[in-house]
């Protein structure tokens, strides 16, 4: 109907549909209204899959044009460490579920009299219970000539796109804001060797998660990756003549950049509900339910606000995911109390490690700290005691008692005068360092930070049949945001992690090796003979030789080296993504390349050339030979991973790739000189 519309449904039993009505006179196609769920996110995500799995029918509004992705991951994706489809999150819907999701199509207003939510088009979508997740948006300061060109924010998929288009002409990036966010904007920029600068207004980096020492020593390591980071530091101005050319701080100082990147925080989207009347704070109000001040309508996820609180993180808004599904089920679940904040991640290459009441550390008179440091290692431990109480904790670098201390953060639990002083003098609190196998943790143990998935919950999920990872994942949808605690997950079911191949990797490995012996016979097979007489029976050199025939060989060839460069280039383009998988059409590449080599003997009867020729035909060769060796060794990759390179941190492919990639650009220019020069001459 729109192209805008994409429903998704399951294999097994068609999604349901709603008719289109006017608000006036709501009627749906099903014996009850659906739960229509607004916005795709993590926490909306979670909602709609919990409730499929209870065989409720729901609708999913994704306003973005992406399929529902991973926010997480948008860095690695900005550095080139993941491909697309690695960012999307994987579909856990039940199997038959009655669900319909809609990408690109935004609700722009709710009817709460007709109870309908009515989107961009005007049509009516009839709702039993609606739930609003549309989270949050980026905040971007009144600074003057913010509004420049050359000016991006990093947020969503639509920023991480921008940003990657930008690297290829960027030279130097300034970041303002030394949040979580505006860390991994420098560290995708900088990763493509673009000069990067991060300005920060307070006196440390990463405010809200780290104390002064924490945060220097993040900024440490910033600074041995070369990106330069600036605390204390307000901009006063954007400028240029047209397009940022400069930044000028509040001490008069100027920056040089060609790029900006605002990383100052977010707000929520909450003008859907507000236009509803619904009640707002800094957030869409709600209750221990989730519920709003319309019982039938609830809000989840950042947009949410919680006595007082909006959660910025993914942890809370998979909690309030849960508490709002048991709400709308009828079922007996833990009412929503608000979460305790939690990030753990590699920030620039160290672990950072931030729990609880931590952003006051330094100014609340009634928080009792005990750290200890090691700065031979790069380790510095800090925790946060109120009356007594264990309320929050700081690390960087390894700590093997962080998994006990959430719980007992979590739990608020009693600390003794012993513990902090074996804390202050041996850098371990406890007298054993806990359990080092999952397998062991309490049930209360949270295994996976990113969506709140418990040792307890793990359990009852194998106890209910889940015996593989997948299993897992789909059960409990642990280990489906950064990945991160996939190992503990590998753990407790009792096997090790072992690289899978990829898809298609025998007919890979087949025709890239052919595509390597075809290149190898091309360098040093001697070039084929030209006929001596006009009567010889076997005239290949006709093919070479004669003007029409070299020309449709000629422009055949060129034909397919631009299919195999838009083949290349397949990740980009959205219909390559509706016509088959990335396996499919990086297999298709590997052919194209092995029918390019095949098809020189047909051009060119293997002599080669010299000069303009031999460099044109001496570099396609060369790249012909490392896409070879790409595709050979992307194929047996997992034996690598699973044998001599187990635990390498990066691919075994990516050399070969990249060499593959930089030794196509000179290509072009030379097959331009060598058309240019034949029909000159």
């Amino acid at each position: 109907m729109f192209d805008a519309m994409r429903a998704f449904k399951t294999a097994r039993t068609p999604a349901t549909a709603v008719d289109e009505v006017s608000p006036a006179g709501a009627v749906s196609a099903l014996d009850q209204p659906p739960t229509v769920v607004i916005g795709a996110g993590p926490a909306g995500l979670r909602v709609a899959e919990e409730l499929s799995r209870a065989g409720e029918p729901v609708m999913l509004f994704n306003a973005e044009r992406w399929h529902p992705y991973n926010r997480i991951k948008l860095t690695p994706f900005l550095t080139g460490e993941v491909q697309l489809g690695q960012v999307y999150q994987p579909e856990n819907f039940a199997p038959g579920a009655r669900v319909s999701r809609y990408d690109g199509l935004r609700i722009r207003e709710i009817d709460r009299s007709h109870r309908v939510a009515v989107d961009d088009f005007g049509r009516a979508w009839p709702y039993r219970r609606l739930v609003i997740a549309t989270g949050s948006r980026p905040h971007v300061p009144e600074i003057p000539g913010i509004e420049l060109a050359g000016v991006y924010t990093f947020r969503d998929f639509d920023d991480a796109e921008r940003l990657v288009a930008r690297a290829f002409r960027s030279t130097r990036a300034v970041v303002v804001g030394g949040g979580l966010l505006g860390l991994e904007a420098a560290r995708g920029m900088a990763s493509k060797g673009i000069e990067t600068w991060v300005l920060e207004h307070e006196s440390r980096l990463l405010p809200r998660q780290l104390d002064q020492a924490a945060g220097d020593r993040v900024a440490a390591a910033m600074q041995r990756l070369g990106i330069a980071a600036r605390t204390l530091t307000r901009v006063q101005a954007v400028a240029g003549d047209g397009r940022v050319e400069r930044v000028v701080l509040s001490s008069g100082e100027v920056i040089p950049c060609d790029t900006v990147i605002v990383c100052t925080g977010v707000r929520a989207n909450l003008e859907i509900a507000r236009d509803a009347g619904l009640a707002v704070g800094r957030g869409i109000t709600v209750d221990a339910h989730m519920c709003t001040n319309d019982p039938d309508i609830y809000a989840v996820g950042e947009c949410a606000e919680f006595e007082g609180h909006c959660y910025g993180l993914v942890g809370p808004g998979l909690e309030q995911a849960q508490a709002c599904v048991d709400h709308i089920l009828g079922r007996k679940g833990a009412d929503y109390a608000g979460s305790v904040p939690a990030t753990r991640l590699k920030v620039v290459g160290i672990d950072v490690f931030s729990m609880g009441e931590v952003d006051q550390i330094d100014d609340d008179p009634f928080l009792t700290t005990v750290s200890w440091s090691d700065p031979a290692a790069g380790v510095y431990r800090r925790i946060v005691v109120r009356r007594g109480r264990l309320v929050g904790a700081i690390a960087i670098g390894k700590w093997p008692e962080i998994n006990h201390l959430q719980q007992m953060i979590k739990a608020r639990a009693r600390v003794t005068t012993w513990q902090l002083r074996r804390l202050r003098t041996t850098g371990l609190m406890l007298k054993e360092a806990g359990p080092q196998s999952v397998r062991d943790w309490a049930d209360a143990a949270t295994v996976c930070n990113c969506t709140g998935v418990t040792r307890g919950m793990l359990g009852q999920a194998m106890a209910a049949g889940c015996t593989t990872l997948g299993d897992l994942q789909r059960a409990t949808c642990a280990s489906t945001v950064c990945g991160t605690c996939q190992p503990l997950l590998q753990d407790l079911l009792g096997y090790e992690a072992k690289a899978e191949p990829v898809g298609r990797s025998k007919s890979l490995l087949a025709f890239s090796g052919l595509a390597a012996v075809l290149a190898l016979i091309t360098v040093f097979a001697p070039a084929w003979p030209y006929s001596q007489s006009v009567q010889d029976k076997l005239r290949l050199d006709l093919l070479w030789i004669d003007p029409l025939i070299k020309q449709v060989s000629g422009f055949t060839l060129l034909g397919f080296m631009v299919i195999a460069a838009v083949l290349g280039l397949r990740k980009r383009f959205r219909l390559f993504q509706k016509l088959g998988g990335y396996n499919g059409w990086r297999l298709v590449h590997g052919i194209v390349g092995a029918l390019l080599v095949a098809g020189l003997f047909v051009h060119t009867g293997l002599h080669l050339g010299n000069n303009l020729n031999g460099w044109l035909m001496g570099t396609f060769l060369a790249l012909t030979a490392l896409g070879a060796a790409a595709g050979m060794v992307t194929a047996m990759e997992h034996r690598l991973l699973n044998g001599p390179m187990k635990g390498a941190r990066t691919a075994p492919r990516s050399l070969p790739v990249w060499a593959h990639i930089l030794l196509l650009w000179p290509i072009p220019l030379l097959l331009a000189a060598h058309v240019a020069t034949v029909y000159f001459y």
